[in-house]
Formats: C-alpha cells, sequence, structure tokens
C-alpha cells in the first residue's frame, strides 16, 4: 500500500505498471512493507491509469520477491525491531495473469484488504498479543500493596480499574460484532471502530505500565533492567505504531464518520 510520497493517502500512489504483450512492467517503490525482506510474494496496488481519478486506476498484482529488479531495505524502528521494509521495484516483469480482481479496480480488492487488517490490528481486547500477568499485578510487583492487598497508589489502581472494565466491554462487542457478522462472514467499515478503539486501548495500557515501573521501563541495555524490563521499554515504543500501521487514527475516525454514521462531508 504505502508509499514515501503518500503518507496516510494511500490512493495517492505512484508505482506505475505499463502492459508490454502478456506482462506488466513495474516501478515506483513502497514502504513499510511488512516482513518483506523475509517473503516469497508480494501483493502490490499500483497504478495502471494516471488519467483517472486518483482511487480509480489502481490495480491489485501478485508477484514473486524473487523477480529481478525486485530489492528490499529493513527500516530500523524506535523499538529497536525491522519488521518493516522499503521495497524497490525497477522494470519488474510480471505476468497480467497476476492481477487479483479487475484491471483498474484494484482499490476495491484493497479496501476489503484493509479491513481485515484493521479488525486485526484492533484485536478483542487492544493489541499486544497473550498477557502473563495483570496490569494490576506487574504495577504491584513495582509499587507494593495496601495492608488489604491491593495495589498502594489509590490514583492509579482506580486508572486500571477503568482499563480493565474498558478491556472486557470491548471484548464483548467484538463478539457481539462477529456473531451479527457471521452471515456475511466478512468484516465491514465497523473494523475502523475496532482498530481505533483497540489501539488507544493498547497505547494506554502501555503508559499505565510506565507509570507504575517508572524509569524501570526506560532502560534499553544493561544489568540494571531484566528482559521483562527491557521487553516493556521496547513494547511500549512499538504501541506508537499502532494508531498509524493500518491507517491512522484521523483515517479511522474519517471512516467512521461517513461509512458508519452517515454524517454530511
Amino acid at each position: 500500500f504505502s508509499e514515501p510520497a503518500g503518507g496516510s493517502d494511500l490512493a495517492a500512489l505512484r508505482t506505475r505498471a505499463e502492459r508490454d504483450g502478456s506482462d506488466w512492467i513495474i516501478n515506483g517503490q513502497k514502504i513499510w512493507t511488512s516482513g518483506a525482506d523475509n517473503a516469497d510474494w508480494i501483493f502490490c496496488l499500483v497504478r495502471t491509469d494516471f488519467d483517472a481519478p486518483k482511487h480509480n486506476g489502481i490495480t491489485f498484482i501478485l508477484f514473486d520477491m524473487e523477480t529481478p529488479g525486485v530489492s528490499v531495505r529493513p527500516i530500523k524502528l524506535i523499538s529497536g525491531l525491522s519488521p518493516f521494509c522499503e521495497t524497490f521495484f525497477e522494470d519488474v516483469r510480471v505476468p497480467r495473469k497476476n492481477v487479483v480482481y479487475n484491471v483498474n479496480e484494484g482499490w476495491t480488492v484493497a479496501k476489503r484488504l484493509l479491513q481485515y487488517e484493521r479488525t486485526s490490528i484492533g484485536g478483542g481486547g487492544g493489541p499486544g498479543g497473550p498477557r502473563t500477568k495483570s496490569l494490576a499485578d506487574l504495577a504491584a510487583d513495582y509499587m507494593g500493596r495496601d495492608n488489604d492487598g491491593k495495589l498502594a497508589d489509590k490514583a492509579l489502581r482506580s486508572d486500571i480499574v477503568v482499563q480493565s472494565m474498558n478491556d472486557r466491554a470491548f471484548g464483548l462487542t467484538v463478539r457481539r460484532n462477529q456473531e451479527e457478522s457471521k452471515s456475511t462472514k466478512a468484516p465491514s467499515f465497523v473494523s475502523s471502530m475496532f482498530k481505533y478503539y483497540g489501539t488507544e486501548q493498547n497505547k494506554n495500557r502501555y503508559e499505565l505500565m510506565l507509570k507504575a515501573m517508572g524509569t524501570q521501563m526506560l532502560g534499553w541495555e544493561g544489568d540494571g533492567f531484566n528482559g521483562n524490563e527491557l521487553a516493556q521499554t521496547r513494547g511500549w515504543l512499538r504501541t506508537k505504531a499502532n494508531s498509524i500501521e493500518g491507517g491512522t487514527s484521523e483515517v479511522q475516525l474519517n471512516i467512521i464518520a461517513k461509512r458508519v454514521l452517515g454524517l454530511p462531508d
């Protein structure tokens, strides 16, 4: 999807594909390509009609990453990881039969694929994977408990209760939507709501962890930090990308306003 000059406007892509007999010749650049350095194949949105409005004239095509002319460069993030890459295409020859759906109608495929991605990022209780310890227990490890066995810091304890209640309510809302969507078996524009709320919940969870752990969650290396603390530091930094990947929070709010609530432009 993403290109350096496109920002959050995915439909402004410039990577072009031109017909040459039974092939397409692709030239351009993508950025934030997840796992490109380990991928066997890539799906690519390319501009096949530069005279059409930006959401039209886009084609969705698949091709092998070993195809001559494809090169990849990993991007190191502030978390220290490199799950994303820059991907370059120079006269990449791809068979015309590799087009998914119809030529110049790739945005239709892209929108549905983004709905799946946003549902995945949002998750049922915010992204971040399985948790081995509750937020309250983790906070108590660093801030201690009072005589009743509760987290000693009352203000933080209240914030954690609100976070837990919101997580629970969000998870139940996702489950209800899954039940209601069984007939279609596909996500809808509501996925933007899940993506927006889920990522905000996950970011807030790590901010609460930071309040509890203090400087022990700001380590990068050295003997003063254990493995879990170093992992939490990187996890906290990683959450900053949650509100960007899959479409920024601002993009999601626009989609919710237009497609879910039906508000006027």
